[in-house]
């Protein structure tokens, strides 16, 4: 367990929303240079987070705790460049990317970078502990091994390899410090102390499963994040007036107001034309948000009366204009330990320590012109290289195979560069690429040409790619040759975009995937069970999976733990069809499948558990009886108590349903209007996975 836990996720947790609006922030075109220096900015400071975490991550636990009003410090100048330049990116992209940005800025005014009072007393111990300069001696000083034992106790720092570990990070930090570094002395007072006191500190036995406890006690505590049903998918934000409209999606209303009133005609999400543009309150929706925000003590603020928020639609679109497109920076992969919350509460540190790696960072300041050039530069390079595949059919074919070979080669190293310079250009000549390497039976050309088609849909999800029959039908029949797992990663990720599914399913895929479940290549199976999950999505498409005998397969591999968490999402899925429902009533080894899931599977697979038994019990009284043992009914309890916000709805309905059974074995029914909340399938709006009321 880290210092400085709680304020290192703030951090982590306004990246990862950034880096997820990033790519559609830097292809947001034309360029302007008020845009290019906000994202500069914003990017240096996303560096300084990440650099910090890390930091907190690696470093002593000692030293951080006497160091926390520099870590608080270092915070807020990370957060308030992060706020100044979103505020600009937001008034010059378009009006969707403008509300996801208006709502991380928002949250960074407000977020906060708390303190644990236990750990700013141990600072506090530890820095009275050095003024008073106790000399250096080998006997035991009952001042310092106060300090020193309360230290421990608080960082949990009482096992031997914690000591280790302590004295390996002190080390580190000694040898990055040079001599004349302030907070040497300090590192190598920190490291004396351990060395004479950490026999003492450290007589525990480590205990692996304490260890374990202790740490997920650590990822547990911290603030509860709101179900992502009660977020509206524009503004990323818990909805204060939820609405919901033609498409069955249902949004905050300020925003989906703005959106009719730029004359869109459209769901913001589905992109299906809207037959009205009428919305309904989500009534449903309202009074779960509410009961949230009760137990959780908080105010969902009504973006009307929110001046940020409100100004960006105050403003004469003809000044509204893009940023400019860049290539994104490449991300280091900074996997955040569990880091818990330290502080030391005194301003004295900052007069005998230097804030870590401070000068590092302080020069990127003055190089904002020159990173701007060298992305633009990037831009043009990568930009370049990958036109060149719409000029593939006018190339030799070495040629051919030399040009997707570079590319490809350079998108694996830079995965961030296929985000620049695609057009639809791209798609036709690699497909016919791939023909021609097919009939030449080359494997090598092949897999790089798919590799290359692959890491462009993956990178460009957001704005898919046109992709015409041919070129599905073509994968379809290259899914059992050598290229197997690039075939079906592409189809994965085609199949997630509703526009796709229908002509997947018509190109004849399914027997192949079912025939890919049936092989012994275990890295096959999640994939092929990833495309039928997206796929199982469509009720027109689930008809097609029952005919092809889909069901008795998914039922079997719900005992496979590595495959049970795709199969009861996809019967979940098709439990809308009575066919699926039969068949899960008539298989014996299906309700103890699903027992252990809702035993022992996450909060989503609970909830998918829970939605097949309801959707079954309603029909199969003699179902119920096998649902109503021990284990399962505490299962639903459980769930109906701890759940995610579905779940323990569901949980509940199938409670009472039960209690209905157990009084009259005639009655298994529950109202439409419940039901409701469980078919995802029943409607062509399905095909999105928010909360439908």
């Amino acid at each position: 367990m880290q210092v400085h836990r709680l304020m290192c996720l703030e951090l982590k947790k306004f990246i990862d929303r950034i880096l997820e609006i990033l790519p559609a922030i830097e292809s947001a075109p034309p360029r302007c240079t008020s845009g290019i220096q906000a994202l500069c900015t914003l990017k240096i400071a996303m560096d300084k987070a990440k650099l910090l975490i890390q930091h907190c991550s690696e470093s002593s636990k000692l030293y951080l705790a006497i160091t926390t009003e520099r870590i608080v410090s270092r915070c807020e100048r990370i957060r308030k460049p992060w706020v100044v330049s979103l505020s600009q990116i937001q008034n010059m992209v378009p009006f969707l990317l403008a509300g996801k940005i208006s709502g991380i800025a928002r949250d960074l005014r407000r977020t906060k970078f708390p303190l644990a009072p236990t750990e700013e007393e141990v600072g506090k111990v530890i820095l009275g502990l050095l003024r008073r300069a106790i000399p250096v001696s080998n006997s035991v000083n009952d001042l310092e091994l106060e300090a020193v034992q309360l230290a421990a106790s608080t960082l949990k720092i009482t096992f031997p390899s914690a000591v280790l570990i302590e004295k390996r990070s002190i080390k580190r930090l000694l040898d990055k410090a040079t001599d004349t570094d302030p907070k040497k002395q300090i590192l190598k007072w920190l490291f004396y102390l351990l060395r004479k006191y950490g026999e003492i500190i450290g007589r525990n036995q480590d205990d692996d499963s304490h260890m374990q406890r202790d740490e997920t006690r650590a990822n547990d505590f911290g603030t509860s994040e709101p179900p992502k049903e009660f977020k509206c998918p524009i503004f990323m934000q818990v909805m204060h007036d939820p609405m919901i409209i033609a498409s069955g999606m249902t949004f905050e209303r300020f925003w989906i107001e703005q959106w009719f009133n730029e004359g869109n005609q459209t769901c913001p999400i589905t992109h299906m034309k809207l037959d009205n543009l009428f919305m309904a309150p989500n009534s449903i929706m309202k009074e779960l948000i509410d009961a949230w925000s009760s137990q959780q003590g908080i105010t969902i603020p009504d973006p009307y009366l929110e001046p940020n928020i409100s100004s960006l639609f105050s403003r004469d679109s003809s000044f509204s204009s893009s940023i400019a497109s860049f290539p994104s920076s490449v991300n280091k992969n900074l996997h955040l330990r569990a880091v818990s919350i330290r502080s030391s509460g005194t301003d004295d540190v900052s007069e005998i320590l230097d804030d870590f790696n401070e000068s590092r960072l302080s020069c990127r300041h003055g190089q904002k012109n020159a990173v701007s050039e060298k992305l633009n530069h990037s831009t043009e390079t990568y930009g370049n290289m990958l036109a060149s595949l719409s000029r593939l059919a006018a190339l030799s074919w070495g040629s051919q195979c030399k040009t997707v070979r570079d590319v490809n080669k350079t998108l694996q190293e830079n995965n961030h560069a296929c985000h620049t310079s695609i057009s639809n250009s791209c798609v036709e000549p690699l497909i016919n690429f791939l023909k021609d390497a097919h009939e030449l039976t080359n494997v090598k050309e092949q897999r790089d040409g798919a590799e290359v088609l692959l890491a462009i849909l993956r990178n460009n999800s957001s704005e898919m790619l046109l992709f015409d029959k041919d070129g599905i039908y073509m994968l379809a029949s290259y899914i059992e040759i050598e290229i197997t797992r690039e075939v079906l990663s592409i189809i994965e990720v085609l199949s997630s975009q509703p526009e796709y599914k229908s002509m997947i399913v018509a190109s004849g895929v399914l027997p192949s995937i079912l025939k890919v479940l049936n092989t012994k290549t275990r890295d096959f199976h999640s994939i092929a069970m990833k495309i039928l999950c997206n796929l199982s999505c469509n009720c027109d498409i689930g008809y097609h999976m029952v005919y092809l005998d889909c069901i008795p397969k998914l039922i079997q591999l719900l005992g496979d733990p590595d495959l049970a968490r795709f199969c009861i999402e996809i019967i979940r899925n098709l439990c809308s069809i009575e066919e699926v429902r039969i068949v899960v009533a008539e298989t014996s080894s299906c309700i103890t499948n699903i027992s252990q899931i809702l035993e022992t599977g996450t909060k989503k697979e609970q909830e998918h558990a829970a939605g097949v038994l309801l959707f079954v019990c309603r029909e199969h009284a003699d179902f119920c009886q096998l649902v109503m043992r021990d284990t399962i009914l505490q299962s639903l309890v459980d769930l109906s108590l701890n759940g995610n916000s579905r779940g323990q709805i569901i949980a509940s309905e199938l409670l009472l349903l039960l209690e209905h059974v157990k009084d009259d074995p005639t009655e298994c029914s529950i109202p439409e209007t419940d039901l409701a909340l469980l078919d995802i399938s029943s409607s062509s709006s399905s095909q999105t996975k928010y909360f439908y009321f």
